[in-house]
């Protein structure tokens, strides 16, 4: 089966979307010699070496997340003639999300040469602050995911709350399906107290102060106005941010905000292990890939109400807060009290559930099963 992955971006982009789309090719290239991928995203970052994927980076211009914060790579004429090659000799066209361009084109080139498609939805509604990007987002949704989602052999949500989102709005080929994301539990794992106050000395995590980790890019829907509140709201609280993005938080001038920047998975993994909160009061996404993680590593969450949509399975063992300042205080304060070692146990027993192993078996059965339709 030779299967064509299309992306708008590679990995190395550290967005949730990319490492799901990484993560799930590597598992289905390993488990099967008669699977190839060939992965074809925007060469706006680096295509790193990988013996299980081919890996072909498509010319492309990023100016719109550079400008506006918004990531939406715009594709040359030259790779959208090279991508229609490529769908003419895979088996199969895996998509991950409907509305970039370069997916868009690849499901208007294998509807052309009657290859199968399979459609993984990350993304639902985005509610941003700017009404025009709002209006634009509602009609993509309306228009071409109707295409490309109401169009495909079969479309998956990581999230029911973004599978009802879309279920509304349109009629599917085939009844669509929930698959889970996935986390790689070689590299997010718990570890011992002690170990964990040997993380907290080696990241300069100071003994008197609780620790709230964001991990994510620095942009609005990712709630970073609100995250703002709060460290002004909680001095004697360290927020630290991983990420990068147009909404910098060192630019807050407060005292208690660090910022890192873009790590690794194996880097930020230390850093799950060594905080005492995931705080992500973000919105319009299905369910963040990143509290998946950090669950996996024995770290509480605390997210919006909107989001633990996403995993309606996982409320027990997630927080989530009306989404203003004195609200979230209130929420880790209360958090603060829980007994903190069997709280981490807790959450990282949750997380096991979450096999990337398990979850590659699905796509591999529901790809093969694609093929075999056609």
């Amino acid at each position: 089966m030779r299967i064509l992955l299309v992306t708008h971006y590679f990995a190395s982009h550290r967005g949730g979307v990319e490492i799901v789309a990484q993560e799930l090719a590597r598992r289905l290239a390993a488990r099967d010699a008669d699977v190839r991928v060939t992965w074809v995203a925007s060469d706006s970052g680096v295509a790193e070496p990988d013996d299980a994927l081919h890996r072909l980076p498509a010319r492309a211009w990023n100016v719109t997340e550079r400008r506006l914060g918004f990531p939406y790579p715009l594709w040359s004429p030259a790779a959208f003639t090279r991508l229609a090659r490529l769908v003419q000799d895979a088996d199969i066209v895996h998509l991950h999300d409907s509305l970039y361009l370069g997916n868009v084109a690849a499901f208007l080139a294998a509807r052309r040469y009657g290859k199968p498609i399979v459609v993984t939805q990350h993304i639902g509604p985005v509610p941003y602050s700017s009404v025009v990007l709002r209006g634009l987002l509602g009609l993509a949704n309306r228009t071409v995911a109707r295409v490309v989602l109401g169009g495909c052999d079969q479309a998956v949500f990581v999230s029911p709350r973004v599978r009802a989102f879309f279920e509304r709005l349109f009629r599917f080929r085939q009844p669509p399906l929930h698959v889970p994301n996935g986390v790689d539990t070689a590299v997010f794992s718990p570890v011992t107290e002690p170990e964990r106050e040997t993380f907290r000395a080696r990241l300069g995590f100071p003994t008197t102060h609780r620790v709230r980790l964001f991990v994510g890019r620095f942009v609005q829907k990712k709630g970073l106005p609100l995250l703002r509140e709060l460290a002004r709201l909680a001095p004697q609280d360290l927020f630290v941010f991983i990420g990068w993005g147009p909404e910098d938080p060192s630019g807050w001038g407060l005292s208690n905000v660090r910022v890192v920047g873009s790590l690794s998975q194996a880097d930020i993994a230390d850093y799950y292990r060594a905080a005492d909160l995931l705080v992500l009061p973000s919105v319009g996404e299905g369910f963040p890939l990143v509290v998946q993680e950090a669950m996996a590593c024995g770290l509480p969450a605390l997210i919006s109400p909107e989001t633990i949509g996403g995993a309606p399975e996982a409320a027990d063992v997630i927080a989530t807060a009306p989404l203003d300042g004195p609200s979230w205080v209130a929420e880790i304060r209360r958090l603060d009290a829980v007994a903190r070692e069997e709280q981490r146990r807790r959450v990282a027993a949750f997380a096991r559930g979450w096999n990337w192993d398990a979850i590659a078996d699905r796509y591999a059965a529901l790809l093969r099963r694609a093929c075999a339709g056609r």
